[in-house]
């Protein structure tokens, strides 16, 4: 077993945005540094004391960040695995580079998750315009085609009504490796966020109803309904294996449908989520002070949820502009990220209406 990280150690966070920033918070208030790693400023810099920018490929400039920190984790799974993986023999990488190739392509992750029992959506994968034409033949209209890598709040997406519409939709996804899914019959969506350690224990939280708007996630809603209440133990039991399977440490989310027959899995994220944000204030210990305290081997917390629910509202775009309402409710908890330009879709704060 693997001592645990004393406070005062230093934690590496590769990416600058809300979820590092949220990540740096967590750390800090155990006692720990934070370095951050990324191309760019953001969010993340604001609240942490170390900075290194360079690209995600720049081999040279990720080995003297590895080599100045004690554990290496990532705020999204959008980097490339080889450069990742190359850090390992400096420092820990947690979650482990698997989780990140895993889950950073449909192809892989729609696999993964179907050789562990998990229901995804009908899918067929798309390296060519020909391969599209027979997958749209095989799973019918409608469809979605989504890009196999890179994509996430519906980006690199494309709707298809009819085979008609084929190649437009290839020529939007820019003639990329893709998946192509069928569409299910849905009403309902709902994730598991679960936190693994060093150990194996497995901690997860109260499933969040979540709702949104134009493949962005506006809402999460706990408790969640009865019909996703019915479904969360097959999908918890689901999570749980694949982050085994992975041998996964830290946050672990899992997107699902309430389908007519089960859940229905939708995508994985090897980190902490937007539909987890509502733990902050809602559950005794937030996902983000779980990743930190299962990359750095620590107990983990109580994920039980604090009085009778909450619920986690994103402020997107000019949505921020309603600070000055929000912090005039009560129980209404209001987390703005610092970004400097308000742009359509664009995530700018969030909050969290707790339930007392």
């Amino acid at each position: 077993m693997t001592a645990p990280l004393p406070p005062g150690s230093t934690i590496g966070i590769l990416g600058s945005g809300q979820l590092g920033r949220m990540l740096a918070i967590a750390a800090a208030q155990l006692g720990y540094r934070t370095h951050i790693y990324a191309p760019e400023t953001g969010p993340a810099n604001d609240v942490s004391p170390l900075m290194t920018r360079a690209r995600y490929d720049d081999a040279g400039a990720l080995s003297a960040f590895a080599r100045s920190v004690d554990v290496v984790t990532y705020e999204f799974e959008n980097v490339a695995f080889a450069p990742i993986a190359a850090l390992s023999p400096i420092a820990p990488v947690r979650p482990p580079a698997m989780s990140l190739a895993t889950a950073q392509d449909r192809v892989n992750e729609k696999s993964f998750v179907e050789g562990l029992g998990g229901r995804p959506a009908p899918w067929r994968e798309v390296k060519s315009f020909a391969d599209l034409e027979a997958a749209i033949a095989a799973i019918g209209c409608p469809a979605i085609l989504k890009t196999a890598r890179f994509g996430y709040d519906g980006r690199g997406q494309a709707r298809i009504t009819a085979p008609d519409q084929a190649q437009a939709a290839w020529d939007a996804i820019g003639a990329a490796p893709a998946v192509l899914e069928g569409f299910i019959e849905f009403e309902q969506e709902f994730s598991i966020v679960l936190a693994r350690g060093l150990d194996g224990q497995i901690v997860s939280y109260a499933p969040p109803l979540n709702a949104h708007t134009d493949g962005i996630l506006a809402t999460s809603t706990i408790p969640a309904p009865p019909q996703v209440a019915a479904q969360w133990t097959e999908a918890a039991t689901l999570a749980g294996r694949v982050a085994a399977a992975l041998d996964h440490v830290g946050i672990l989310t899992l997107e699902f449908f309430v389908g007519a027959d089960g859940p229905v899995f939708n995508e994985m994220a090897p980190r902490v989520h937007n539909s987890g944000h509502w733990t902050i204030e809602g559950a005794v210990t937030s996902q983000f002070e779980n990743h930190i305290r299962a990359i750095c081997g620590l107990p983990l917390g109580s994920t039980d949820v604090v009085g009778h629910g909450a619920v986690m509202e994103n402020l997107i775009g000019d949505d921020w502009h309603r600070w000055s309402d929000v912090l005039a409710e009560h129980d209404a908890h209001l987390h703005l990220y610092g970004k400097h330009e308000a742009r359509p879709g664009r995530k700018m704060g969030h909050v969290t209406r707790v339930k007392r």
